[in-house]
């Protein structure tokens, strides 16, 4: 049982921190809540394009293809992440490292080629 609480006891920094975190975040919201100024104007609600005039409304809607867009930059650019490590450890792979990425490269590059087929990257 004595082992049992001292695993335990290992965590409790563990858990006070996690404790003070979410103490200091919510203390920050709330305190911004009841301190922060509360006067809105024209200009503070107006959209903020490099000190230039706004051209259009800060509530416009976004086409699916610009989220579409964006997730296969994410997709692809994951892709890089996890080549670096191959690469590193390259020679200590050997061929089942090798077999194994051109895998990962054939799954990904066919995920691509089907994006495209279906017109995912046409901007009409």
């Amino acid at each position: 049982m004595n082992s049992m609480s001292s695993e335990l006891g290992t965590y409790v920094p563990l858990m006070v921190m996690i404790l003070v975190g979410i103490i200091f975040g919510a203390s920050n919201i709330l305190l911004t809540e009841w301190l922060g100024p509360r006067r809105t104007t024209k200009e503070k609600k107006s959209t903020y394009e490099s000190g230039m005039e706004p051209v259009k409304t800060a509530r416009e809607r976004f086409t699916v293809k610009f989220y579409l867009v964006a997730m296969m930059f994410i997709l692809f650019d994951i892709e890089v992440i996890f080549m670096y490590p191959w690469a590193v450890q390259f020679r200590e792979l050997g061929m089942y490292g090798f077999v194994a990425m051109m895998l990962f490269m054939i799954l990904l590059f066919s995920g691509y080629l089907y994006v495209v087929k279906k017109g995912a990257l046409k901007w009409d």
